[in-house]
């Protein structure tokens, strides 16, 4: 069984005001961080990772499959899918600005992506949510029990995946909305609260705070 990644590291990072993906975080970039945990996964066979123009020649230095990015994420991963080898059973498709997702759940997903065909890491939603009108006016409060926060990896049979964004008709935030659009199920795999997404300055202070918690249980 052959599996293949698609990391989505082509943004620039608006709200950091640079590139996030190649911020240094103890020792080693955020997207070096990144890619060690899948090289780390014997089953995953390609690793591709999708970048700026800008940024292409550093990305080589990192002994991996590398492509230009697009206009949007989405367009992103389009040109990642590209590719991808034609035998490959499961593509893998992660943000490279989530260095902390760990071995174990990116294996879950494998493991559930298997049985249904498209599987998804999440997390259940903590806080309470509220619907608001135009006024900002609290309309009702929606049941949080129903409700997740969709991170990556996301897992999809090869033959979903394409066929996904080859009949794509609208931009999506994640790549499951166009498998949903399909009419496929999507099954939402427990993840780690952890895994958060590098975005500002402050998720970086984060970021070190939990590599170096973990640097310090494995010690143990």
């Amino acid at each position: 069984m052959k599996i293949s990644v698609i990391i989505a590291a082509g943004g620039f990072g608006r709200r950091m005001g640079k590139p996030k993906q190649f911020l240094p975080l103890l020792g080693k970039s955020v997207i070096e961080w990144t890619l060690d945990v899948f090289k780390s996964i014997k089953t995953i066979k390609q690793i591709v990772l999708v970048v700026s123009g800008d940024d292409i020649g550093k990305a080589k230095s990192f002994g991996v499959e590398v492509v230009e990015g697009g206009v949007e994420r989405q367009d992103s991963v389009s040109n990642g899918l590209k590719l991808i080898s034609a035998d490959t059973d499961f593509v893998i498709v992660h943000d490279g600005a989530r260095p902390l997702i760990t071995p174990d759940i990116i294996e879950k997903a494998i493991s559930d992506a298997k049985i249904y065909g498209a599987a998804v890491v999440g997390v259940p939603i903590k806080d309470t949510l509220k619907r608001v009108d135009k006024d900002l006016m609290v309309c009702d409060t929606v049941d949080r029990s129903i409700i997740w926060q969709a991170q990556t990896p996301q897992v999809f049979k090869y033959e979903i995946i394409t066929r996904a964004y080859k009949n794509a008709k609208s931009k999506a935030t994640d790549d499951s909305k166009l498998v949903e659009d399909l009419g496929i199920k999507v099954k939402m795999v427990m993840g780690l609260y952890e895994n958060i997404k590098i975005t500002t300055p402050e998720d970086l202070i984060a970021a070190e705070a939990i590599i170096r918690r973990r640097n310090d249980l494995s010690k143990l």
